[in-house]
């Protein structure tokens, strides 16, 4: 079992940057690959990036590639999403998301534990 907690979210400016952090309980956070996704309202979720369990590799949806960078503190259970010249549709409610089987998966139901979300508002 893994509690999430995302925070980090707000309102910035297009073109500007965010950094969303996802703090995990419980002692075995390096054997969970974890993934943020991203919903919008009236969309469905959507994955924004994933890594593996030691951070050694990231992959990325083609939206956020070169803008988005994801990495991990296994010593903090921490990860976090960095996010570079933001754009008014990245605006959505941002959660992370962790799963204890191998390889970074796209799709929301292959992950076993859900954060709260937090809500990213970029401003044209």
């Amino acid at each position: 079992q893994v509690q999430l907690v995302e925070s980090g979210g707000g309102l910035v400016q297009a073109g500007g940057s965010l950094r969303l952090s996802c703090a995990a309980s419980g002692r075995t956070f390096s054997s969970y690959v974890m993934g943020w996704f991203r919903q919008a309202p009236g969309k469905e979720r959507e994955f924004v990036g994933g890594i593996n369990y030691s951070g050694s590799s990231t992959y990325y949806t083609d939206s956020v590639k070169g803008r988005f960078t994801i990495s991990r503190d296994n010593a903090k259970n921490t990860v976090y999403l960095q996010m570079n010249s933001l754009k008014p549709e990245d605006t959505a409610v941002y959660y992370c998301a962790a799963k204890s089987s191998p390889g970074i998966r796209v799709v929301p139901g292959n992950y076993d534990y859900w954060g709260q979300g937090t809500q990213v508002t970029v401003s044209s």
